[in-house]
């Protein structure tokens, strides 16, 4: 892995994360806050950003690349959307990480100290930014939550059709 030093003031990045979906809906201020702890992290093909089970305060946004998540080994979804997010849960219930991520190709990851949050001057700019935050936390999990009950659905619906046809 490369990183870049923490990018505070580098505003030139403001335009670029703006037109990500993760961060499109922040206030510049906003934008520039998390800009202050956050670095550029750059991978190489196969190399793990986050290993399942390993305790840290990063979330990922997929700037270049692809990725590939694997529990137990197994994998159980890829993210190759530009501006996708991942390591959001660990950051939510401060729990391991729930599953590891590996670099698809070359990748270039933003990646956001989770503990910015705790960082604002004032309590309720802390309070309003950190319920942002986890607006934008809880419609990552929400969409990954659909799919997996769609995938839940197709799976048992093949299982009930493969029990019929040994019967």
């Amino acid at each position: 892995m490369q990183e870049s030093p923490y990018l505070e003031g580098r505003g030139f990045l403001v335009d670029k994360l703006h037109r990500l979906p993760f961060l499109g809906s922040l206030s510049e201020k906003y934008i520039k806050h998390i800009l202050r702890l956050s670095k550029i992290r750059t991978f190489e093909d196969g190399e793990i950003i986050t290993p399942e089970g390993a305790y840290d305060n990063w979330v990922y946004i997929l700037f270049s690349g692809a990725v590939r998540v694997e529990k137990h080994g197994k994998e159980i979804a890829r993210i190759e959307e530009i501006g996708g997010a991942f390591g959001e849960l660990a950051a939510v219930d401060g729990k391991a990480r729930s599953a590891s991520v590996q670099a698809i190709g070359p990748t270039v990851c933003l990646a956001i100290d989770a503990s910015f949050m705790s960082e604002a001057a004032e309590p309720l700019e802390q309070a309003l930014f950190v319920s942002v935050m986890y607006r934008l936390f809880t419609e990552v999990i929400a969409q990954r939550l659909r799919a997996s009950n769609e995938e839940l659905v197709r799976v048992r619906s093949e299982l009930d059709r493969l029990k019929k046809n040994q019967r």
